[in-house]
C-alpha cells in the first residue's frame, strides 16, 4: 500500500502551530486554576495519594529539579523551542513528526511563558507546579512536563524506528544472518547473476541442452512431440536388434 505523500512545509507549519497553541492553552489554564484555587504549599489529595495537588512555585527545571540557575533553563528552552520552530520550517514533511513536534513546542512555550512573565521577573519566573503522584514519579510537575516528557520519549520512538523528518524511512542495514535475496525476499531474479558472488552461482542457461541448430526454434505441438519419441523408440528397437544379430553370429 503506497504511503501518504509528505506534507507542504506550511501544512507542517500549521500542524504545529495549532497542537503547540492548544497544549500551551491548557497548561496556562490548569495554571490559572491552580493559582486560584490550591493553597500554596499544601498538598489537596484529590484520588488518595494516587493523585495529590501541591501548589509550588519552581525556580529549578522540570520536575522540580535543580534550582538558582533559573536563567540557565529560560535559555535552554528558547533554544529548544526555535530548533524545533526552525525543524519545521525546514525539514519537517512528515506527519508523525509534525505532531510530535507540536505538542512538545507546546510544553515547552509553557514552561517558557513562566520563565518570561511570571514573578520575581524576566527571565527568571518561576514555574508553577502542583501536580504529584508520589507512587509514580516523586517530582511536582504540570501539564507542560507531562508533554515535554511523553514527547521526548515519542522523538526517541520515532528516530529508532528509522521514521525521518522528511517522511521517508531508513533502510534497515543487512544483517550477517540475512539471506542473499535481503530481509524483505526482493532479491534478483531467476535470470540475473547475484551480486557479490562472482562465478559461484552463475547464471543458468537456458538454451543448455538444446542443439545449436534447434536453437531459437518454437516449442513441438503435442503432435510433433509423439512423432519424436516414436522415431526414438523405432530407433532404439532397430538398434537392438541389429546387436542381437550381431552376438548370433
Amino acid at each position: 500500500m503506497a504511503g501518504r505523500a509528505p506534507l507542504r512545509a506550511a501544512a507542517a507549519g500549521t500542524i504545529v502551530a495549532i497542537l503547540a497553541a492548544l497544549v500551551l492553552a491548557a497548561d496556562q489554564f490548569a495554571k490559572y486554576l491552580a493559582l486560584t484555587h490550591l493553597p500554596l504549599q499544601q498538598p489537596v489529595h484529590v484520588i488518595g495519594n494516587f493523585l495529590v495537588f501541591y501548589l509550588v512555585k519552581n525556580a529549578g527545571a522540570a520536575f522540580s529539579l535543580g534550582s538558582g540557575v533559573t536563567w540557565l533553563f529560560t535559555i535552554a528552552l528558547a533554544v529548544v523551542a526555535v530548533a524545533i520552530i526552525w525543524l519545521v520550517a525546514t525539514r519537517v514533511r512528515s506527519r508523525a513528526w509534525a505532531i510530535v513536534l507540536g505538542l512538545l513546542l507546546g510544553g515547552v512555550l509553557g514552561n517558557l511563558s513562566d520563565r518570561l512573565f511570571r514573578e520575581p521577573g524576566f527571565p527568571v519566573g518561576h514555574v508553577v507546579d502542583f501536580i504529584s503522584t508520589p507512587w509514580m514519579i516523586p517530582a511536582i510537575y504540570n501539564v507542560s512536563d507531562m508533554f515535554i516528557t511523553t514527547m521526548m520519549i515519542c522523538v526517541a520512538l520515532l528516530v529508532l524506528t528509522g521514521l525521518r523528518l522528511n517522511g521517508t524511512r531508513e533502510r534497515r542495514a543487512r544483517g550477517d544472518d540475512e539471506t542473499i535475496l535481503g530481509a524483505d525476499g526482493d532479491g534478483p531474479g531467476p535470470d540475473a547473476a547475484v551480486e557479490g558472488f562472482g562465478d559461484q552461482f552463475p547464471v543458468a542457461d537456458p538454451d543448455a541442452g538444446i542443439p545449436a541448430s534447434e536453437r531459437g526454434l518454437p516449442p513441438l505441438t503435442d503432435e510433433e512431440q509423439q512423432a519424436v519419441e516414436r522415431e526414438e523408440r523405432l530407433a532404439a528397437e532397430r538398434e537392438a536388434q541389429r546387436r542381437t544379430g550381431s552376438d548370433g553370429d
